[in-house]
């Protein structure tokens, strides 16, 4: 499977991620105390979430993802936390990325987990889409799937767009998922590297929502992936990010390179997706950092400043709350 990194060489990974983190400018407090108007995202670690063959163990996942949302929402319990992002009246649309494949795509466990945690809030299974822009990228990502059966739907666009928008750099036909049938998304990413915006996660996963992403990806994407995240259907209904850190990928991404993976054993959660790319970008040059590669440059990740002015989110150090679980 490549880099199977140890639990002990995980370790040592996690306390120079965290005291690369905690160097930058006003991450120290940031990171150890709860402060009103920071964008807060928590990071669960457990090392017995992945077997040493790459299978998931679900129920690990899934006591992961309960505990980060409690503590994401201020609740007692993972159910509780749901309920409090989601009702019975929501349509929720799970965007996730499957355009290169296993190994580099939103895990099938993960996109589970959620389903069961948004079944906790009350919302119906017949009112979960799971969603990307190709059913055949779907599908060699290990989804079945189900356009008008019961149960959870998954499909793709394939070519159906919606309606044409145009806001800043940004001028394509969005989905009509977005546009038409969901009250509320959540953002499924898988942290891993790309050749021209440095990191691939929350906001470079909706480049599979909207027809001509090839258009835009002139000038690492900036500011037309910034203004796509900036469209008010897409910020007002994205109520979670759940991002994949069990496995990132730490060089020649978005496609698949085995040997330029790590076992991270983590998962991310937040509202704000902005925080969330900018901590994964920190995970990905920690990692590179102790390689003794090059760090992914600073031209190449521009988009984050253009997201946080647009008012998507927030990359400053001191204005994001980290808590570990």
């Amino acid at each position: 499977m490549g880099d199977k990194t140890t639990r002990r060489e995980f370790l040592k990974q996690m306390a120079m991620t965290g005291a690369a983190l905690t160097t930058l400018p006003g991450m120290l407090q940031a990171a150890e105390r709860v402060q009103k108007g920071k964008s807060r995202v928590v990071i669960a670690t457990d090392t017995a979430v992945m077997s040493n063959g790459g299978e998931i163990a679900q129920n690990v996942l899934e006591k992961m993802l309960g505990k980060s949302m409690a503590r994401l929402t201020d609740t007692k319990t993972g159910a509780e936390a749901w309920k409090k992002l989601f009702s019975p009246q929501d349509v929720v649309g799970i965007k996730i990325n499957c355009l290169f494949g296993k190994g580099v795509s939103t895990r099938p466990e993960f996109v589970l987990a959620v389903i069961r945690g948004l079944t906790m809030a009350g919302v119906d299974e017949n009112n979960i889409i799971v969603w990307d822009r190709s059913s055949s990228d779907m599908i060699k990502s290990g989804y079945s799937m189900n356009k008008n059966g019961p149960g959870v739907k998954y499909f793709a666009d394939d070519g159906d767009w919606g309606e044409q928008i145009s806001r800043g750099a940004f001028k394509g036909r969005i989905s009509k998922v977005i546009s038409e049938k969901v009250t509320a998304i959540v953002n499924m990413p898988i942290l891993k590297t790309h050749g021209i915006t440095g990191v691939s996660c929350c906001l470079k996963n909706h480049y599979g929502s909207f027809d001509n992403p090839g258009s835009h990806h002139g000038n690492a994407c900036d500011p037309a992936m910034a203004d796509f995240s900036s469209i008010p259907m897409v910020k007002d209904k994205t109520r979670l990010v759940v991002a994949d850190a069990v496995r990132p990928q730490h060089s020649g991404g978005p496609g698949l390179q085995y040997q330029d993976q790590w076992n991270h054993y983590s998962l991310m959660v937040s509202a704000d997706p902005v925080a969330t790319d900018y901590l994964g970008t920190e995970i990905i040059q920690a990692k590179l950092r102790q390689l003794g590669k090059n760090a992914i440059p600073d031209n190449k990740l521009v988009w984050l400043q253009s997201a946080q002015e647009r008012g998507v989110g927030v990359c400053e150090p001191a204005r994001i709350e980290v808590v570990r679980v």
